[in-house]
């Protein structure tokens, strides 16, 4: 079956950095988009960034120049790169494939002094 699992949330102080991965099994990883959505208390979730086949990436405004999506075919893995976190970058984290109610487990990402 699909299975998507996260790894590489924790605490963080503001302008710090964290880089998540997703490794997915069950699919031909190569062939789907992958994304990256997070939710914070109280809010909806939204998307943060996805990655296509061939590596064309998007982002929320509030992420750009920030994070960044990479894939590892080879290793059916999505990572996101987090730099100069903020605090209203706290949330759980969660891999997704697109189209699918495939999700993962969701990380916590805390921004806190």
């Amino acid at each position: 079956q699909v299975q998507l699992v996260e790894s590489g949330g924790g605490s963080v102080q503001p302008g710090g950095s964290l880089t998540l991965s997703c490794a997915a099994s069950g699919i031909i990883f190569t062939i789907y988009n992958m994304a990256w959505y997070r939710q914070a208390p109280a809010k909806e979730r939204e998307l943060v960034a996805s990655i296509s086949p061939d590596d064309r990436a998007v982002y929320l405004d509030s992420v750009k120049g920030r994070f960044t999506i990479s894939r590892d075919n080879a290793k059916s893995t999505v990572y996101l790169q987090m730099n100069a976190l903020k605090f209203e970058d706290t949330a759980v984290y969660y891999c997704h494939l697109p189209s699918t109610t495939y999700w993962g487990q969701g990380t916590q990402v805390t921004v806190s002094s």
